[in-house]
């Protein structure tokens, strides 16, 4: 069997197709009381940039704030359905900023409006890089498609 290798465009495409189809992601944060993973509705401005909100006195927010560093997952749960990994940086927003998080959150996710009503603050995510994995198309191990902003 002969394994032909993916364009860049190819995995740009499928790292854009895949985050538009999702509104939600697992997040993984690692803080003084050792890691988490949590479930989250986010939006995105780019394929490098993803919008959320998470809860003012969550246990997420707060290794946030020890660790800025996290990790995300955006899949259907199955392997066999293309994937994305990555680590981000996370920023807690706030101003303008946090109205824009919000205000792009409920365009795409419109079920998560009501959580703007609870004590949540909003976060962005620099993506530093995505890891795509396609097993029914032969990307295993997955391709990587880095972000134009960390060289």
């Amino acid at each position: 069997m002969t394994t032909v290798e993916p364009t860049t465009t190819a995995v740009a495409d499928l790292v854009r197709s895949t985050l538009a189809t999702h509104k939600s992601l697992f997040l993984a944060t690692s803080g003084n009381d050792g890691p988490w993973v949590g479930g989250v509705y986010f939006a995105e401005d780019d394929a490098f940039t993803l919008n959320l909100v998470l809860e003012r006195r969550g246990r997420t927010l707060a290794a946030i704030r020890e660790n800025p560093v996290v990790s995300v997952v955006v899949s259907t749960g199955s392997p066999m359905q293309p994937f994305l990994q990555a680590r981000a940086l996370a920023e807690v927003v706030a101003g303008e900023d946090d109205t824009q998080v919000r205000e792009t959150l409920v365009a795409k996710v419109p079920e998560a409006a009501p959580f703007l009503d609870a004590p949540v603050v909003a976060v962005r995510l620099s993506v530093r890089g995505w890891r795509a994995t396609d097993i029914a198309n032969g990307w295993l191990p997955g391709r990587d498609l880095p972000s134009p902003r960390n060289p």
